[in-house]
């Protein structure tokens, strides 16, 4: 398996998604602003994952960190961007010349100012779509992973609960994607095209507000697809 970046991979949801990969035998390289970050970051995760009383997977694949600019360099198709909304355009303005040939995996959820229980969607209709008029047309942008909890996702003691939904213009890019989530033992669907993340990702402050429910007795809860048991 190809070397995936992740770009804001020493944020919660980053660092689990890096985790669940080198687990799958996904290389992974960390993306931030501050290099050393990065790197401390992923001598971490690489000490957590060699506690062999822990993990018996077979193979663990490299953890490494490196500024955004040389881990997007470094990944061989798949970037994902995990930074918060706030930064999301300047990231991406700063990569764009970097992305080319490359396929963006973009799972930030436009979450309100100081509420998570709400979202600002863009005026472009979501930030999947955001992203894509940004690159333009010649830089696949795939939607996903938008509504997994990042605790479930850092938790390797179980597996992720959810399913994971899709959405992009490219079918090639979304393919791609959609096999390197379910390498991580959870299913993907092809949930349409980039404006179907306006849906997908106004999903996740819902999911945040039942979570945080004192009415309902779970949290860190997913969406799943259930198909009809006759």
């Amino acid at each position: 398996m190809s070397k995936v970046a992740i770009i804001g991979g020493t944020g919660p949801q980053g660092k689990g998604l890096a985790l669940r990969l080198a687990l799958a035998g996904v290389s992974v390289v960390l993306g931030s602003r501050d290099a050393t970050k990065a790197q401390d970051a992923a001598t971490e995760m690489t000490a957590l994952l060699s506690d062999k009383e822990v993990f018996e997977k077979g193979t663990i694949a490299d953890i490494t960190g490196m500024s955004m600019e040389d881990a997007t360099k470094a990944a061989d198709e798949l970037v994902i961007l995990s930074v918060p909304y706030s930064g999301h355009d300047a990231t991406l303005t700063a990569l764009a010349p970097l992305l080319t040939d490359k396929v963006l995996v973009d799972i930030v959820v436009p979450l309100a100012p100081g509420n998570p229980k709400a979202v600002e969607m863009p005026k472009k209709g979501s930030v999947t779509e955001a992203a894509q008029a940004l690159l333009g047309e010649s830089i696949p942008v795939v939607g996903a992973l938008h509504n997994v909890s990042a605790v479930t996702l850092n938790d390797l003691s179980r597996a992720i609960n959810c399913d994971i939904l899709v959405c992009g213009n490219d079918l090639a890019a979304k393919k791609k994607v959609m096999a390197l989530i379910e390498l991580m033992g959870t299913k993907a669907y092809n949930a349409g095209l980039a404006e179907s993340a306006r849906c997908i990702e106004a999903l996740t402050p819902i999911l945040i507000r039942l979570n945080i429910s004192k009415e309902v007795p779970f949290s860190h809860a997913g969406v799943r697809i259930c198909p009809p048991e006759h």
